[in-house]
């Protein structure tokens, strides 16, 4: 299966369920998982149900009294009190939370693992990017962090040199903390400002420390931020920052809350945006990093019209066999839509945003605009550090 593309599934990580009243409904894993084999996709990558991650994979990055916590409180839901972020309103308890958490984190482990040994070229774990957790704690909906635990274990089979992107709505606070003094991994975040959301972190004087100085970017965007401004912004940091870091494996997230519909965050970028940056990384991917690319999901809580859209795109993407945006969508899925929700599901692949047009931050920006300060404050904050110009 060499250089073949690995889908990283099992029907067990819908068991990833808060509750009926949380934001991170599971039904959005069922129907994205759906609306790829509707599509076909399933038939061209490998679908491999990776071995949850064991003990000492999950201490790369977390603490054992943590993980001890979340065992105990997946044995007894009713007795999480808050402690280490367990039994809160983000994260409430629930039975099996332990073994559905280790599983999702094995998956992107097991895509991390692929990828670095040649068994596959690219790898995709929508299940995942679940970038709050930290080392100590629960927080935003994450139990374990699945992307920096996908990253210590590359760093444990010998790379030098991960990048990881993160383009999800919300700072990827947790990733970024575990690799805060690291400089084998360069965390790349694009989200709204702190100001305005949670977690409040993702400030561009945010850069890393010790020998990790100038390997934490941080983009902090204006709410209401849209297509435009949202992939220009990608583009006048990322590759850049990439071809001077040259990382042996690209690791994205690819968050679908940065959409205007979603419920929870303040911007307004498109489905067809997401594609274009979905596309951007996969050739960031090619152009700096041999082609070893692992690609995680992340939030999205317009859970039926935009999630399952955004994610069966990064699939086909990793597959080699991308959906064209103006696709119809199969009607069986749509019908399998209506079964679990009594909601209308989308009828085509685009919000009708596609192409996405911007403008090059070569060609100069406007310093009264406020997408291009936020670019260029993430630049002069960390690019002198790395030898570049801002």
């Amino acid at each position: 299966m060499s250089g073949r593309a690995q889908l990283m599934w099992d029907e067990a990580v819908t068991g990833y369920d808060f509750g009926p009243n949380h934001p991170m409904d599971p039904v959005r894993l069922d129907l994205t998982r759906r609306l790829v084999g509707a599509f076909g996709l399933d038939r061209e990558l490998e679908v491999v149900p990776a071995k949850p991650a064991g003990e000492s994979t999950l201490r790369l990055v977390h603490r054992e009294d943590y993980i001890d916590a979340v065992k105990v409180a997946s044995a007894d839901p009713a007795g999480a009190r808050g402690e280490y972020g367990l039994g809160t309103i983000d994260d409430p308890a629930f039975a099996g939370m332990h073994e559905v958490s280790a599983l999702i984190a094995g998956q992107s482990v097991g895509a991390a693992e692929a990828v670095w040994r040649g068994d596959a070229e690219h790898a995709v774990n929508f299940a995942g990017g679940l970038h709050h957790a930290m080392p100590g704690g629960a927080s935003g909906f994450c139990i374990y962090n699945d992307a920096a635990l996908a990253i210590a274990r590359l760093l444990e089979l010998g790379a030098e040199r991960v990048a990881y992107v993160d383009v999800d709505v919300h700072h990827g606070d947790g990733v970024q903390a575990a690799f805060w003094e690291d400089p084998r991994v360069l965390t790349i975040s694009l989200h709204e400002h702190p100001s305005t959301l949670f977690p409040q972190t993702g400030w561009p004087q945010e850069t890393g420390a010790g020998a990790g100085e100038g390997s934490a970017v941080n983009v902090a965007l204006p709410a209401g931020t849209g297509d435009a401004g949202w992939v220009r912004a990608f583009h006048a940091v990322v590759p850049e920052l990439l071809a001077d870091f040259r990382p042996q494996v690209l690791v994205s997230q690819h968050g679908a809350d940065t959409h205007f519909e979603d419920p929870l965050a303040h911007l307004a970028v498109s489905l067809d945006a997401q594609r274009a940056v979905q596309v951007a990384c996969h050739e960031l991917a090619h152009e700096y990093a041999g082609g070893k690319w692992v690609a995680l999901g992340g939030g999205g809580y317009a859970v039926v019209d935009v999630v399952p859209r955004s994610w069966t795109h990064l699939v086909g993407i990793v597959a080699g066999k991308p959906v064209a945006p103006e696709a119809v969508i199969p009607e069986e899925w749509r019908q399998q839509v209506f079964a679990r929700t009594r909601q209308l599901g989308p009828q085509r692949m685009t919000d009708g945003r596609w192409p996405v047009a911007y403008g090059e931050w070569e060609a100069g920006y406007d310093p009264a605009d406020r997408i291009d300060q936020a670019v260029l404050a993430s630049r002069r904050a960390v690019f002198p550090l790395r030898g570049l110009l801002p």
